[in-house]
């Protein structure tokens, strides 16, 4: 059963793609008109702290966390959410430890404190490895929305991948940061969206209950596995590790994200920003955790990878294929 779309469903397409582009637009044609570097980049430090704290939530999970981590929950089980307990931490750990040090050396970037702390080589090397960091990340963001759109509009995915590359770069070169972050702040809306509805509908079909009952026979609530066995694929130590490592990071050292601390003008702010967007991210997670076992329990006695009449290449197509 090929997957296909019907008029309202390339309406509401379009009008998403448009609503993020009409975002830029206004903000490239209201305030200052983005004339000013520190409009641009960081937009004029008078940023509402509760957008930047959606956007910083929104810009670490992406597609790829709206469409992979289920498909993981689906396929290897609940362990992988022990990641989750290392936000509170990671974030915590960055709240008081680094952005008081960008705010009192009142630097711009991440690679201006290192210049600083130690020599322009360093900061001219650090850079050149995070913009070869962000060109892969971004491949791998791209791929997942270009990869459901190809499977349910026939557009190929060099194609898919180049319209959406393409807004991006209109919305965010022309409304600087205010637009990249209320952009933001609508697309992770539609994420939340998706995937509550995903929950909800499967849940009614089924009921709360035995979505639960087919998660346990499946063996896919697993929280405690303490084993020290380096090759499997999930245990508590390598989930914690990784949620830790990473939030710490992500919140502390990561430049698009210092860059929307820094918008909103003074420490105290920034700090709440971040440590407003820790509960969101937790409850995201419990989302993705519970959107992975609600399409286990839909999916346990037909699996659609393996049904030739669906055609899925990969489980990371479970969820759109769904929604």
């Amino acid at each position: 059963m090929a997957l296909s779309l019907g008029i309202v469903d390339y309406i509401l397409i379009v009008v998403a793609i448009a609503i993020s582009l009409l975002i830029g637009l206004y903000f490239r044609f209201s305030g200052g008109h983005q004339k000013t570097t520190t409009e641009f980049l960081m937009g004029n430090q008078n940023v509402h702290i509760v957008p930047v704290a959606i956007s910083v939530i929104a810009t670490s999970l992406s597609s790829v966390s709206l469409l992979g981590v289920p498909a993981e929950m689906y396929l290897y089980g609940t362990q992988y959410a022990i990641a989750g307990l290392g936000i509170p931490l990671g974030g915590l750990l960055a709240a008081y430890g680094f952005l008081p040090v960008f705010y009192e050396m009142q630097v711009s970037t991440t690679y201006e404190y290192l210049e600083r702390r130690f020599s322009k080589t360093t900061r001219t090397f650090v850079a050149t490895l995070y913009t070869i960091l962000t060109v892969l990340d971004m491949g791998v963001v791209l791929y997942a929305p270009a990869l459901a759109l190809n499977a349910v509009t026939g557009i190929s995915t060099w194609a898919s991948i180049l319209s959406l590359a393409g807004v991006c770069v209109i919305y965010s070169s022309q409304g600087g940061l205010k637009a990249v972050v209320w952009t933001v702040v609508f697309q992770s809306a539609l994420m939340y969206v998706a995937m509550v509805a995903v929950i909800i509908k499967i849940s009614m079909m089924l009921g709360f209950t035995e979505v639960f009952q087919i998660g346990i026979k499946g063996g896919r609530f697993i929280f405690f596995e303490f084993s020290g066995d380096l090759t499997k694929r999930y245990t508590f130590w390598n989930s914690f590790a990784y949620g830790f490592t990473f939030w710490l990071l992500l919140y502390g050292t990561n430049q698009s994200t210092i860059q929307r601390f820094l918008s909103v003008g003074s420490l105290k702010k920034a700090q709440q920003a971040l440590i407003l967007s820790i509960p969101f991210l937790i409850f995201f997670t419990v989302f993705t955790l519970w959107d992975g076992i609600a399409l286990y329990a839909l999916f346990h006695d037909c699996d659609p990878i393996e049904d030739e009449r669906v055609k899925l290449r990969s489980a990371d197509q479970v969820s759109y294929n769904t929604i």
